[in-house]
């Protein structure tokens, strides 16, 4: 199954409801660059987020997630992604 990807927290959200699986991560993961950059974030603010200290990951997987985070966020825009919808090949 093809998740499209999200353009809002809303539907965000929506995903969390959906069985945990590599699709729903990737989905998840592009949401978030995608809404980001349209609020004028930087990679560097996405990448601190990630690495703030919180309880609900460990040090080593939120240095995972903030290398995850920098290679979609260059690859998101050069990436043919499959949505459901127009416009975001």
């Amino acid at each position: 199954m093809h998740y499209p990807i999200p353009r809002s927290l809303e539907e965000i959200a929506a995903l969390s409801r959906q069985p945990v699986s590599e699709e729903v991560v990737v989905a998840a993961i592009a949401g978030v660059i995608t809404i980001c950059r349209a609020e004028g974030h930087s990679l560097a603010q996405v990448q601190e987020w990630v690495l703030a200290d919180d309880d609900l990951l460990d040090q080593k997987t939120r240095q995972w997630l903030s290398e995850a985070v920098e290679v979609a966020w260059l690859s998101v825009d050069t990436v043919a992604v499959t949505t459901g919808r127009e416009g975001d090949r």
